[in-house]
């Protein structure tokens, strides 16, 4: 078993990037297809899809800053269908941009402030193919955008107290906000280290997993690799016409079984998207563990599970905790 695959762990759980080929992806479109057609069913998704922005996958970004006076920056929308409602400043990703710089352009042009990105608070998808990726940062510039200075992207912007008692474009940024808060001021601890999107360009959609599980016989942590091609982490290519939870959960039968036993999926360890590259493809790290000892999960595809070093297994552990991830929450 190669030392390379612990190492390539200890990234991940430092908040960078692992250099998996993505020809080594297990768990196609193609192959999904092929499974749901022998069964008489037509495929909701076509083997030949490549993400492209603002085309074929949506990408937005929005941002959560609150100020020493727990205040929250929010921007009044111009825009004709909510002109006058409040919300955060937030927008989709261009062609050819990071999504940190999609983040500082998005709050500037809409509240004057110029932000440094701190860290990913969530990631949230609807189907497999729009992803929101909310951030929070620190004031370094600008200044608050007044009425005077109204234009397309926004009427102003100020800073707030009570969010709830605006007129607001959508709810959905309530617990946005309620989550920043908690991180800011240290509440439910542990929280993760400050995580941001890595710039690593990907041609497809993939997710990818640390599955990990404890072995009853020497209390040891084990996590699963493929041996398909070689050793490597598991990895599926997302569908884009299906939410999240339906990739996952199809991707857990392929290896345990249509009887997969009890797992939580935690949240993300990574995100990897590089714009401007000629690939507008995403990497979603997840780390799901098990409940039951080793022994009680079979395992029917071609995985094997790989015991970790004790100093590598007591890590693993650390980032179990509810907030020692970011949290993926599918949208509908």
């Amino acid at each position: 078993m190669p030392d390379t695959i612990e190492d390539k762990i200890r990234l991940v759980l430092n908040g960078q990037s692992i250099n998996d080929n993505d020809d080594l992806c297990d768990f196609t479109l193609a192959e999904q297809n092929e499974s749901i057609e022998a069964k008489g069913i037509q495929p909701t998704a076509s083997s030949d899809y490549v993400p492209i922005c603002q085309k074929t996958v949506t990408y937005v970004v929005a941002a959560v800053l609150i100020n020493d006076n727990d205040e929250v920056l929010m921007m009044q929308e111009a825009k004709a269908s909510c002109a006058g409602k409040w919300y955060l400043p937030a927008g989709r990703v261009e062609p050819g941009e990071e999504l940190t710089e999609a983040f500082r352009r998005e709050v500037l042009e809409e509240t004057g402030i110029i932000v440094e990105p701190k860290s990913l608070v969530i990631v949230e998808c609807a189907t497999g193919s729009w992803f929101r990726f909310v951030m929070t940062g620190n004031v370094i510039g600008g200044a608050l955008k007044t009425p005077e200075q109204a234009d397309e992207e926004s009427l102003q912007a100020c800073w707030i107290q009570n969010v709830e008692e605006l007129s607001l474009r959508a709810y959905d940024i309530i617990p946005l906000i309620h989550r920043v808060r908690e991180y800011k001021q240290g509440l439910n601890p542990p929280w993760h280290s400050p995580l941001l999107p890595i710039a690593n360009p990907h041609s497809r959609l993939y997710l990818k997993l640390i599955v990990c599980i404890k072995k009853k016989a020497t209390n040891r942590m084990h996590v699963l690799l493929s041996e398909r091609t070689e050793y490597h982490l598991p990895i599926c290519e997302i569908n884009p016409r299906r939410n999240l939870h339906s990739t996952l959960h199809k991707f857990m039968v392929e290896i345990f079984g249509a009887d997969v036993p009890q797992h939580r999926p935690h949240g993300l360890l990574s995100v990897e998207y590089a714009g401007g590259h000629g690939e507008d493809g995403l990497s979603l790290t997840m780390l799901v563990a098990f409940r039951p000892p080793l022994e009680e999960v079979p395992i029917i595809g071609k995985f094997v599970w790989h015991e970790l070093s004790q100093s590598l297994g007591d890590t693993l552990v650390t980032v179990m905790p509810r907030n020692k991830t970011i949290p993926l929450s599918v949208v509908r």
